[in-house]
């Protein structure tokens, strides 16, 4: 029996967002894991390329003020909130990486920024919403499910805080590249929310190198 194209897009996100992400959260050799992330990545740049993805092409052809304005309202909301929590929950840590190592701290940005942040965007957002559009017709529906794979994709922290917080990144996120189509935006976005956590005390639950 022929496999409808449907049907394979359906069998394709499940293995790369659902199977694999909590693959991960087993006991196995860890080469095998990095096998299984390298390859999966592989096969996304191979599929984006194919359909001829314009990677930074056209960054801010949708870029408007209102665009800028959430981008620094979603900043002020985590700025607040992380900060109360920290200094509520665990006030030792607030800034500590920025303290105590000021070289790791400007390090990890570089790093971060370009070996974290931007793969992720190219994975959760540009090959997502570009396959499977036509799985998920439902422009919501395609918003809320790309925050939830977003969110599975760190179950390996296994920490339900760590899901709570890359849920409503990736709500965001998704949110932004599909207003803008810009892969540059949303990874500054990432970038910028991500650095954050990390500067403002975050580093540890989120698995960064801390002091």
């Amino acid at each position: 029996m022929k496999i409808s194209q449907k049907s394979k897009l359906l069998l394709e996100f499940l293995l790369i967002f659902v199977v694999s992400p909590i693959s991960f959260t087993f006991s196995y050799p860890i080469f095998l894991k990095l096998a299984v992330g390298i390859l999966g990545f592989l096969y996304i740049i191979r599929v984006l390329w194919q359909n001829k993805y314009s990677f930074f092409k056209k960054c801010f052809t949708h870029y408007t003020n209102r665009v800028g304005l959430q981008f620094l309202f979603n900043f002020i909301v985590l700025g607040i909130v992380s900060l109360l929590y920290l200094y509520s929950t665990d006030p030792d840590s607030l800034f500590n990486v920025v303290r105590k190592k000021p070289k790791m701290w400007i390090t990890f940005i570089g790093v971060y920024t370009f070996l974290s942040v931007i793969p992720q965007e190219l994975i959760y957002r540009s090959f997502y919403f570009n396959r499977y559009q036509k799985l998920i017709n439902n422009k919501h529906l395609l918003l809320f499910m790309n925050a939830i794979v977003f969110s599975l994709g760190h179950i390996f922290f296994m920490s339900p805080l760590v899901l709570g917080i890359t849920f409503v990144g990736g709500w965001v996120f998704a949110y932004t590249y599909t207003n803008t189509k810009s892969l540059l935006l949303v990874s500054i976005e990432h970038a910028i929310y991500g650095c954050w956590l990390y500067t403002v005390g975050f580093g540890e639950l989120l698995g960064f190198p801390v002091p």
